[in-house]
This record gives structure tokens, sequence and C-alpha cells, in this order.
């Protein structure tokens, strides 16, 4: 079976908060031929982690990149690599994947009022610029 998984799948798969919803959602993971995982999905993901579950930063990132390595996940693997490079650098992981997926879409310039993510995201070479 091929699946798309909702993050709150996902979430019961990493924190196993609730034993019964953990074993299901690990169980249909492992045994999907495919797991496909969007963008939004990885988004609210590490947002839950973080505000939610108090998750260390280096946590949710190999949380992500442990699903990134898992053989039947498919992602868009090069914004989750943008995310997650924003995120190992301090910063939200969905501001690197809106940077790059607004860069594909053919923006040229992430703008944002987030000063934090401008300087992280200028920092990686990519133009950003903060509105006042």
């Amino acid at each position: 079976m091929k699946i798309t998984a909702d993050t709150n799948v996902l979430l019961r798969a990493c924190v196993a908060d609730d034993a019964e919803q953990s074993q299901a959602a690990i169980e249909l993971l492992a045994s999907a031929d495919m797991v496909a995982v969007s963008l939004q999905s990885l988004c609210e993901f590490a947002w839950v982690l973080a505000r939610q579950y108090q998750t260390a930063r280096e946590d949710i990132s190999a949380a992500i990149r442990a699903l990134l390595n898992t053989e039947n996940v498919v992602v868009n693997r090069p914004a989750v690599e943008a995310g997650l490079s924003v995120l190992d650098a301090g910063g939200d992981f969905a501001d690197g994947v809106i940077a790059y997926d607004g860069n594909w879409l053919g923006g040229e310039t992430f703008v944002s009022f987030d000063k934090k993510a401008v300087k992280l995201l200028s920092a990686q070479g990519q133009s950003a610029r903060l509105l006042s």
C-alpha cells in the first residue's frame, strides 16, 4: 500500500505518547510500500515537537533525518534539506522550506518580519530582506 502520512501519524510514531496509536502508526509506516510525507506535514511535525513537546532542536533534526533515511519514505529532499539547514543553524525548519519553495517557484528574495530567519538565510548566501 502507498500512503500519505498525516502529521499526527508521524508524531505518534516519534513521541510514542499513546501506546495504541503509536503501535498502529509504527506498524503502518513500517509495512507500507511507500510513505509520502509532504512538506506541510514536516513543517507541522517540527513545530509541534518544538512547541508542544519542547523537543530539542537537535532531536527534531535527528527525527526528520531518520525519516529521510527510511527506505520507503518519499519527500521533496532538496526542500527538506533546506529546512534542516536552517533548523541546524538555530532557526525554524519551516523558514528554510518556505525560502526554498519560494525560490523554486521563481521568487528571488525571501522577505520577512522575522529577524532571525532573515539573518540565518542571509548567512547561508540566500537573498533575504527584513521588513520593518
